[in-house]
């Protein structure tokens, strides 16, 4: 499977948690909320017949701005188990409509704030494992 599959099925997953928009690549302006889909690196080989591969993906979840004081309760929510999980969604369909054989949210890193030209934002990184071919 392509990379761009497994962004598109990173993207799908994400896209069922409601009012949150979804980029499989970095756009020029974001709007938050919004979950934006970037791969970290690759590693190759992971069993013998060179079967196996381990895409490490990060999704920035940019939620609003810092003054907004309803932000961090709207990452709370990204970041439990409720309707809004990223976690849950990400997992909801581990194949990714058919372009890995598992994906694993792993961990929620870096929360703080995020300078995007004039404007900081409240955000978090979702650490993201899919193993395919």
């Amino acid at each position: 499977m392509s990379i761009a599959a497994i962004r598109e099925g990173l993207a799908a997953n994400i896209a069922t948690i409601p009012n949150l928009r979804v980029s499989a690549e970095i756009p020029d302006n974001p709007s938050p909320p919004i979950a934006v889909i970037a791969l970290n690196n690759i590693s190759y080989d992971l069993d013998f017949n060179r079967g196996m591969t381990l895409y490490n993906f990060t999704v920035t979840l940019i939620v609003g701005r810092v003054a907004e004081r309803d932000a961090q309760r709207k990452l709370d929510a990204y970041a439990g188990n409720g309707e809004r999980s990223i976690k849950t969604a990400v997992q909801s369909d581990r194949t990714l409509g058919g372009a890995a054989f598992d994906v694993r949210l792993s961990e929620m890193s870096t929360l703080g704030a995020l300078n995007l030209g004039e404007q900081t934002y409240l955000a978090a990184d979702f650490l993201i494992q899919v193993y395919a071919e």
